[in-house]
This record gives C-alpha cells, structure tokens and sequence, in this order.
C-alpha cells in the first residue's frame, strides 16, 4: 500500500509515517517513481508505534524495543525490550514526583498569592 493508504488506515499523518521510517521503526520499498510501498503489516506495526509514544517513550527508545516485535521467540531480546521498558517507566516515575514537587511548591505561592490578593480587597473596602 502507499503512504497515503496506511495513513487513512491507521489514523497517523503521512508527515508521521516518513519520519518513523527516518527513525528507523518503518520501513517501505520504493517503486521505479520513488513512491514508498507498504506491507499489510505496517498498519499493525505503526499501532503499535503509536501505542509506545503514547507510553512516553521515544523513538529511540521505540527503535530499542522494536526487535522484540521481530523475534518474538528470542528470549534476550524480549528480555532486553522488559528492561528498557522497565527504565522508562522508572524515567517517568521520577518525572511525576519532580512534577508532583513543582506543583506543589505552586501551591504554596497561589495560597500566598490568594492571602495578599484577600488584604487588597479588605484594604479597599
């Protein structure tokens, strides 16, 4: 199929689909015109790109765990592609408390922010 295809069949913009084949995580044939050519497979493996970015991961980490979709039955890789995963998730853990902090410390600034704004309006009253 062409770009155009898999990009109505899976949802993902054709601008989406050459930067994942730049990426390394798809690949096409070219006609003698320079068209990209699909397998029927490609709808199936751009799902499940875009199920790993909205993961949080990013294309290079995607591009690490992809080779467990290609050897599904080697037990390193699909080890190696656990353990990555396993280190984003531990990645995104940590950036929820950062942001958990931040949010926090927001909290104290708005309730300051509220006292002073609440003596303004008592001020002018």
């Amino acid at each position: 199929m062409r770009i155009g295809e898999l990009s109505r069949r899976t949802g993902v913009s054709s601008r989406s689909l050459r930067y994942y084949e730049e990426q390394g995580l798809l690949t096409s044939s070219r006609s003698g015109a320079g068209q990209r050519h699909y397998a029927g497979s490609a709808v199936e493996r751009v799902s499940l790109i875009r199920q790993l970015f909205d993961a949080g991961l990013s294309s290079r980490v995607i591009a690490t765990v992809l080779p467990c979709v290609e050897s599904p039955d080697d037990p390193d890789v699909a080890e190696e592609a656990f353990a990555t995963m396993m280190r984003e998730r531990d990645r995104i853990d940590r950036e929820i408390a950062r942001l958990t902090e931040s949010r926090d410390a927001l909290d104290v600034v708005l309730a300051a922010n509220s006292r002073h704004r609440a003596e303004l309006v008592a001020r002018s009253a």
